[in-house]
């Protein structure tokens, strides 16, 4: 079935076209959508990122301030703090003369007109210290509680503190208390208890008075913190206050506790530890120590105007006091390595979900577009397959509705012609198999009833009783050997002996062959000669095989040649000089339009009777394409009803130098080969 080619608007590759590149049209929009929403804030979030770096950098920096009067020696932690943040860190005066540099001073850009920070330990910058602040917060003084100056405890001094904190230590093990020994950033060692149950230590015979009071550098620091701060409440014309070592002020009946100072996490042991008078347990695991006194936070203060002015003076003071211990302020610049101040970000988990959400969205829209087109292209799959399963079982099957002109429709509608091809085969095949059995019990009962009359004496075995056996013998014969010669051709088991072959000459045997069963029809049998100057082009074939397809041609041509008529061989070259051509016309009854396409066809029997005078087995003409074939060649037919018509044989001349084109090998011998001009094959193709 030839059809023209699909419009593009109906063809299935277009529609599978049009849904990937909806479903890429949906994969771009969601992506763009999702870098413009999520741009901003990825931005954001890295900007958040940066601060907390930049707070951790800052802070260890501060800590360096914090312990050294000067900033000799701090290129090292610059470099050291460079390497971890893959960052430039720069280091310079408020002058902005250099004081260290991560990056080499030949490769080196210029820093930025603006600091990250400024680094000074007696004014902490309360936004990035908030990155790093423990439980107390930020100073309210704004000093590093790392700057501890003359609260410095000498080794004598902490030497005494450890031996006294390791006894009281070593009583709460035996107590079955859980605790350890902190040192704080002034040397001062605290107890810290782990567990948050005060109800344990009551009843404990441990006590840690010696290592609650203050020591001799402690006093004179305190002392003379107490004097600044007396100065600066003079000098306000307001009374002097009594600090105590936690930097609270009044009288106070003991001194207060000590307390561990606020450290960097790299300093800061866990669990906290508690007041060492008390050893009250710390608020949770990994909470940071209190300050120790005259280091850390000051105490909460009031909301009057004297405790106001009282704070203000004590903060004053330790900056007094602190300023010759700890470095000068300096300017922090934190820059990427190629000297921009915003590096480049990564997707935040939030983001990386919302593209992955998009994602799954996209997808399910494709998976829903495929699951739509899939159904639409599976529906007559389905009726296909079950179609063919009814087939293959056997049943009859219904046309299968065609509902589109596409590729699936005309995949239907093949498949419908093959349905009804292949019914009308069965129908053929049924009517053969009807017409071979009918046509081999007619001369097998012949020949048994003239034996079971022979043998009862009925009838003489003379010479007439001898010849009629002999036809009944001759045509069950013929039957045979159709059938096996059409299986053989089926199998491929045919072997063809080529050799070369005038193709005139072969025409005349079988014209000769022949020519008294067109005499006894009244049918003239000839063969046309070419002219004298012209001649076939050399042929190698099997000739037993040949002249067997040409006698079944011409055989069938004179049965169906009314008498008067005319049979006509013919052989020529074609008009290339590739092909030989065989034709073999007639003037008989010719063949209608819409049974000419079947006349090659096995089984396929234009006389509907199962006479063998009227019509064969309709086997010959099959057989007569399958010889063909094996020569390489092919049949074809032509026919006008009411004059004649004409089988033409195509078969593949000899190429000049060399041989023709049929295999003496092309199959295992199966069968004696038919001999010349017996016309073993009687087809009936022709009505």
């Amino acid at each position: 079935m030839s059809r023209t080619r699909l419009p593009l608007r109906k063809s299935l590759l277009a529609r599978l076209l049009a849904v990937s590149a909806l479903v890429a049209a949906c994969s771009v929009a969601a992506t763009a959508w999702l870098a413009v929403q999520t741009t901003s804030g990825a931005i954001l979030q890295e900007q958040g990122q940066n601060l907390t770096a930049d707070a951790r950098i800052y802070h260890s920096l501060l800590g360096y301030a914090a312990a050294h009067p000067t900033w000799e020696g701090v290129g090292k932690t610059v470099r050291d703090l460079a390497e971890q943040s893959g960052r430039r860190i720069a280091l310079t005066t408020e002058q902005r003369a250099p004081l260290a540099d991560s990056a080499a001073p030949e490769t080196a850009a210029a820093l930025p007109a603006q600091a990250s920070a400024i680094v000074d330990p007696l004014s902490v910058d309360t936004a990035l210290a908030a990155e790093n602040a423990g439980p107390s917060g930020t100073p309210a003084d704004r000093v590093d509680p790392r700057a501890v100056g003359p609260f410095r405890l000498p080794a004598a001094e902490r030497t005494a503190l450890r031996q006294i904190a390791d006894r009281g230590v070593a009583c709460l093990s035996e107590a079955g208390i859980a605790s350890d020994v902190v040192r704080t950033a002034s040397g001062r060692p605290v107890i810290q208890v782990v567990g948050n149950d005060p109800d344990r230590l009551q009843g404990t015979r441990c006590t840690t008075d010696a290592l609650d009071t203050p020591t001799a550098t402690e006093k004179r620091a305190l002392k003379a913190l107490n004097q600044l701060a007396d100065a600066c409440l003079k000098r306000q014309g307001r009374a002097g206050v009594h600090l105590q070592l936690d930097l609270s002020w009044g009288q106070s009946a003991e001194p207060m506790p000590t307390a561990v100072p606020t450290m960097p996490p790299s300093e800061v042991p866990s669990p906290a530890p508690a007041r060492a008078r008390d050893l009250a347990p710390r608020p949770t695991p990994s909470a940071t120590p209190t300050a120790m006194p005259g280091t850390g936070p000051a105490p909460a203060v009031g909301t009057s105007e004297d405790d106001r002015a009282i704070a203000s003076c004590v903060g004053t003071a330790r900056r007094e006091q602190l300023s010759s211990y700890v470095a000068s302020p300096a300017l922090l610049f934190i820059s990427d390595t190629g000297g921009t101040t915003v590096p480049g970000f990564d997707l935040s988990p939030a983001n990386t979900a919302r593209i992955a959400g998009a994602a799954a969205l996209v997808l399910a829209l494709t998976v829903g577009a495929s699951v739509l087109v899939g159904a639409r292209l599976v529906r007559p799959l389905r009726a296909l397959t079950g179609a063919a399963q009814r087939m293959r079982d056997g049943e009859d099957t219904a046309p299968v509705l065609v509902t589109a002109d596409n590729e699936i429709g005309r995949l239907a509608a093949t498949f419908n012609d093959m349905s009804a091809h292949r019914a009308r085969l069965e129908a053929q095949r049924k009517a053969m198999v009807s017409d071979v059995a009918h046509e081999l019990r007619t001369p097998l009962s012949n020949i048994r009833g003239w034996l079971e009359a022979a043998q009862d004496g009925v009838a003489d075995p003379d010479p007439a009783f001898i010849a009629s056996l002999h036809e009944e013998a001759v045509q069950l014969q013929h039957i045979i050997d159709d059938l096996q010669d059409l299986a053989q051709a089926d199998a491929g088991a045919l072997r063809l002996h080529p050799e070369p072959v005038r193709i005139e000459e072969l025409l005349g045997q079988v014209a000769a062959a022949h020519q008294a069963r067109a005499e006894t029809a009244g049918v003239t049998l000839t063969v046309r000669a070419l002219p004298a100057d012209r001649s076939a082009p050399g042929l190698t074939a099997d000739p037993v095989r040949l002249r067997q397809a040409i006698g079944n041609l011409v055989s069938n041509a004179v049965r169906h040649t009314p008498p008067g008529g005319q049979v006509t061989l013919r052989a020529y070259g074609s008009e290339p000089g590739d092909a030989v051509l065989v034709d073999v016309s007639d003037t008989g009854t010719g063949i209608p339009a819409e049974d000419l396409v079947h006349v090659f066809d096995r089984f396929w029997r234009g006389e509907k009777s199962r006479s063998r005078r009227t019509g064969g087995s309709g086997l010959g003409l099959a057989i007569v394409r399958k010889l063909t074939e094996a020569h390489g060649g092919s049949a074809s037919a032509v026919s006008v009803p009411g004059e004649g018509s004409v089988f033409t044989l195509r078969l593949p001349a000899d190429r000049p130098g060399g041989a023709g084109t049929a295999d003496a090998e092309a199959a295992p011998v199966a069968g004696p080969a038919a001999g010349p001009g017996t016309g073993r094959a009687d087809p009936s193709e022709q009505p």
